[in-house]
C-alpha cells in the first residue's frame, strides 16, 4: 500500500488483518517463548485468537466506517480475549479504538494519544504489572510516539513507536533477570510487536516480519533484534505455579530467589494474595522460595515436554461445549463451569453444574464462549466456575458483560470446583452462593502424583528421570519409584483421621486399575473413619488428583 498521511476505516480494518495475520504465522514460535506454554495456555495462540475474534466482528459488521470498524474492534477483542494476554490484547485494541472516538480518520496525532491510550489501558488491566512484560513495550511505544519531532508523519510516529519498543523488548532481560538467564525476551512483547508491523505494512507498504527460524535467532547479535533466542531455553523442564498468601513487600526479595533458578517467571497479584508461575529444573527451590516468603497453595507442578501429549488431550476436547445441557426446569442459580475429560464432565454434572465449557490448561475459552454459556443458562442468576487462574480473568470479562447477575468463584482448580460446589444451592442467590463456594474451595486439601521427566533434587532428596512425585500445596512431598508409593506417602502426610472424613481419588492418564484399587484400599486401612471415593477423570498429565474434606 502506498505512504498515507491517514487511516480510515478501511485502513484500520486492513490492519487489524494483517495483525491477524502476522500473529498467525508467529504464534508458535510466541508460544515457545510462553510464559505458561502447558498449564495456561499459550500466549501466541491466545493472542491470536484474540485478533481473529477482531477481525471476525469487523467483518460481520460490514460497514468500514472508522466508527464502525473502532467499535468492532473494541467489541471484538473483549468478547474474544483468551487468557491473560489476550485480556491485555483486548485492553490494547480497546485504548487505540477508543482513541477515534469522534473522528472521521486517524493521523499522527491521534495515534500517538491512542498507543499512550493503549499503554494506559494495558497496565489498568493487571492488577500488579511488572516490568520486562508486554507492559513495559506498550509503554516504550508510546513514548517512542511522543518523541518523534517534526514532521510527525503517521510513518514517521509509527517509526518512533516501533524502535523504541523494539528496543524495549530486548531490555526486558534487563528487567527479569531469568529472561537474561534464559536468553529469551517477554512473550506478549514478542507479539506486540506485530501490531505496530501491521500498521506500518498498511501506512507505508512495509511487509510484514516472517516468523525467524531458531538458528536465525541464535545468529543474530542485533541490539534491537526483535526476538532474540538464547540456546538453552527449551532445557528448563518444568513448570511451578501456586498461589502464594505473602505480605507484598516480601515479594520483591522472593522474586529475587526465584530469578536465580528459573525463567518466564509471572508474579501477579496484590494485597497479600499472588499468582505465580514459573519454568525451573529445580522444582524444590521454587516451593522452597515461597515458604520463606509466606504460605503456598495449590501447588502445581508440570512437565513441559508433556506439551505435545496435552495438546492432544485439549484437541479431543474441543468441540465438546455441551449446548442446551441446562437444567430442564428453571432454577434461581445455575454454575457454568469450563473442564476438559469425560470424567471430570459427569463429575461436575453430577454435582449440579448445568453447562460444561470445553477449556483448561491449554485451551482457554473466550469470553464470548463463557458469556454464550451464562446466557443460555435457564436461570435469573449464575455463577463460573473457571478452575483454572488463566480463565479467571476472562470470566470476570463475561461476567461484566451478562445481562444477568453472575459471579465469579476464582477457582484454580479442578479440585477447588469440586469442592466449592458442595455448598452450591440452585434456589440461593449468586451473592450467597458465590460466598460459601469460595470459602468451601478454600478449605480443601488438595494434592496431586505426577511423574518426573528429567534428573532434578528437592527438599526430600534427589529426583531420578521416571521418579513419581507427590506433591501437596506446599511443596514436593514424596519422591518414590511408583504411583502407588508416591499416593500413599502423599496422603499420610495430607490426611488427618481428626478433622478428615473424605479422599476423593481423582484417577488421570497414567493411573491403573491396579493401583487405584490399592490406593483406596491403603486409605480405608491407614485411617480410621476416613472413607475413600474414587472417580475417573481422565486428566493428563497428573495420574492422580486427591481433594480431602
Amino acid at each position: 500500500m502506498q505512504n498515507t498521511e491517514h487511516l480510515d476505516g478501511a485502513a484500520l480494518a486492513a490492519a487489524a488483518a494483517a495483525f491477524r495475520d502476522a500473529l498467525q504465522s508467529h504464534r508458535d514460535f510466541i508460544d515457545r517463548l510462553n510464559v505458561y506454554p502447558v498449564p495456561d495456555g499459550d500466549t501466541g495462540t491466545n493472542m491470536a485468537l484474540t485478533a481473529e475474534s477482531v477481525v471476525a466482528e469487523i467483518e460481520r459488521q460490514g460497514d468500514r466506517e472508522l466508527a464502525t470498524v473502532a467499535g468492532a474492534m473494541s467489541y471484538g477483542s473483549l468478547m474474544g480475549a483468551r487468557g491473560n494476554s489476550g485480556v491485555i490484547l483486548s485492553q490494547i485494541m480497546r485504548g487505540l479504538a477508543d482513541s477515534t472516538k469522534g473522528l472521521p480518520s486517524v493521523d499522527a496525532e491521534v495515534l500517538a494519544a491512542g498507543l499512550r491510550r493503549a499503554a494506559d489501558e494495558a497496565y489498568r488491566a493487571v492488577q500488579n504489572p511488572v516490568e520486562g512484560t508486554i507492559l513495559t513495550v506498550a509503554r516504550a511505544a508510546a513514548d517512542g510516539a511522543a518523541a518523534v519531532g517534526a514532521p510527525r508523519t503517521l510513518a514517521r510516529v509509527l517509526e518512533g513507536a516501533r524502535e523504541e519498543a523494539g528496543s524495549a523488548l530486548a531490555r526486558t532481560p534487563d528487567l527479569l533477570p531469568v529472561l537474561r538467564d534464559a536468553g529469551v525476551v517477554d512473550s506478549g512483547g514478542t507479539g506486540y510487536l506485530l501490531l505496530l508491523d501491521a500498521l506500518l505494512h498498511v501506512v507505508d507498504g512495509r511487509p510484514l516480519p516472517e516468523a525467524p527460524t531458531v538458528a536465525a535467532k541464535r545468529e543474530s547479535e542485533q541490539a534491537n533484534v526483535d526476538l532474540p533466542l538464547a540456546p538453552g531455553v527449551a532445557d528448563l523442564r518444568y513448570e511451578v505455579m501456586y498461589l502464594l498468601e505473602a505480605p507484598d513487600e516480601l515479594i520483591p526479595p522472593f522474586r529475587s530467589v526465584w530469578a536465580g533458578i528459573g525463567d518466564s517467571i509471572v508474579v501477579v497479584g496484590g494485597d497479600g494474595l499472588w499468582n505465580c508461575h514459573i519454568h525451573t529444573d529445580d522444582i524444590g527451590a521454587a516451593i522452597e522460595a515461597a515458604l520463606a516468603a509466606g504460605r503456598p497453595r495449590r501447588i502445581r507442578v508440570t512437565d513441559l515436554r508433556e506439551e505435545v501429549e496435552e495438546e492432544r488431550w485439549v484437541r479431543a476436547a474441543q468441540g465438546t461445549e455441551a449446548a442446551g445441557e441446562g437444567p430442564e426446569e428453571p432454577v434461581r442459580c445455575s454454575v457454568v463451569a469450563v473442564c476438559n475429560g469425560d470424567g471430570i464432565r459427569r463429575i461436575f454434572r453430577s454435582l449440579g453444574v448445568h453447562h460444561v465449557i470445553a477449556g483448561g490448561p491449554s485451551m482457554n475459552p473466550s469470553t464470548a464462549a463463557i458469556l454464550k454459556a451464562i446466557e443460555a443458562a435457564n436461570s435469573e442468576q449464575v455463577v463460573v466456575l473457571p478452575n483454572n487462574k488463566n480463565i479467571i480473568p476472562v470470566a470476570l470479562q463475561a461476567a461484566k458483560k451478562a445481562g444477568k447477575p453472575v459471579r465469579v468463584v476464582p477457582t484454580k482448580g479442578i479440585q477447588e470446583g469440586f469442592a466449592a460446589l458442595l455448598e452450591y444451592d440452585p434456589e440461593g442467590d449468586a451473592d450467597a452462593n458465590s460466598e460459601l463456594m469460595s470459602g468451601s474451595a478454600l478449605r480443601v486439601v488438595a494434592g496431586e502424583v505426577t511423574r518426573a521427566v528429567r534428573p532434578s533434587r528437592c527438599e526430600v532428596g534427589p529426583i531420578r528421570e521416571g521418579d513419581y512425585l507427590g506433591i501437596s500445596r506446599e511443596r514436593i512431598e514424596v519422591v518414590a519409584d511408583g504411583a502407588f508409593a508416591a499416593a500413599t506417602g502423599l496422603l499420610g502426610l495430607l490426611v488427618d483421621p481428626a478433622r478428615h472424613d473424605i479422599v476423593t481419588i481423582i484417577a488421570g492418564e497414567g493411573s491403573t486399575v491396579a493401583d487405584t484399587r490399592r490406593i483406596s484400599q491403603w486409605v480405608n486401612e491407614t485411617f480410621s473413619g476416613v472413607e475413600a471415593e474414587v472417580h475417573q477423570g481422565g486428566q493428563p498429565l497428573y495420574p492422580y488428583l486427591f481433594s480431602v474434606e
